[in-house]
């Protein structure tokens, strides 16, 4: 499948059937269990990426180590790709469309692109010039606006809900693709949000959160797991090799015969 192919088949599936559950990756290697487990897309999670080459999350991972990441997930796997890009680790539009060029050049079909405690004005005007680029580069680019009110508190109750409905039709008049809603977690809000914004919806893991059948039920045409594979993952290595440091014995370390398959065949070996 070539890259504007997958493009459209990641635009379907946001369109309609199933809900698209989306694992978020970090590597080549989470990338290809998540595709071998059986999702249909694979997404990249800017926190996870950035915690595994060692920088904090918020647009101070080097771009040229998302570029690394995104290249080698794309290499490694079949189904299409999203990079989170953060805020396009830029505010100068020039710069941001050169960025978003790299980024479908190293393989990814969409992206996230985060307004945080930015002028919604100025998000919609990175949108734009994010969707030209991709217009340039001849890439379908499913543009995923995330709207942080909840995740960052910029507001509460009613006030957030109308703010982020308000995000949300700027963004879309500027290119989005799709809106990422993190942190509203309760089902009335979240049935409120999908049928005040046109767009499809995308929702993140957070506690609480119904499942994704609830969630499609609702009028959800995403749900992304964000960091919660990594800390998963990150979490049964911290236990293992405490175990381990404390006896040295190999049993810290045991596998699940039916989990972690042959990566090295995985990958040509």
């Amino acid at each position: 499948m070539d890259q504007k192919t997958k493009a459209e088949t990641f635009g379907a599936l946001h369109k309609g059937g199933d809900i698209l559950i989306l694992p978020n990756a970090w590597d080549a290697a989470s990338a290809a269990v998540m595709e071998d487990a059986g999702a249909k897309a694979v997404a990249t999670s800017s926190a996870a990426v950035a915690w595994a080459h060692g920088y904090p999350d918020g647009d101070t991972l080097p771009l040229e180590k998302l570029l690394f990441t995104v290249e080698t997930v794309a290499r490694v796997v079949n189904v299409p790709v999203t990079a989170d890009i953060e805020g396009g680790y830029t505010d100068d539009l020039g710069v941001l469309a050169d960025n978003v060029k790299a980024v479908i050049g190293a393989g990814a079909v969409g992206v996230n692109l985060e307004d945080g405690a930015r002028d919604p004005e100025l998000h919609a005007r990175k949108i734009a010039a994010a969707r030209q680029a991709a217009e340039s580069a001849g890439v379908a680019l499913f543009i995923n606006a995330r709207i942080d009110v909840y995740l960052k508190r910029l507001a509460e109750g009613d006030a957030a809900e109308a703010d982020t409905v308000r995000r949300a039709g700027l963004y879309a008049d500027a290119g989005a693709s799709g809106i990422f809603v993190p942190g509203a977690a309760e089902d009335a809000l979240i049935g409120r949000l999908t049928k005040a914004i046109a767009l499809p919806v995308n929702i993140m893991l957070w506690p609480g959160l119904s499942g994704a059948a609830s969630l499609q039920a609702l009028g959800v045409r995403r749900v992304s797991s964000g960091g919660a594979p990594f800390r998963a993952a990150y979490s049964r290595l911290a236990k293992a090799i405490a175990a381990y440091l404390q006896d040295g014995k190999p049993e810290a370390f045991a596998n699940d015969p039916d989990g972690l398959g042959n990566l090295n065949k995985r990958f040509g070996g």
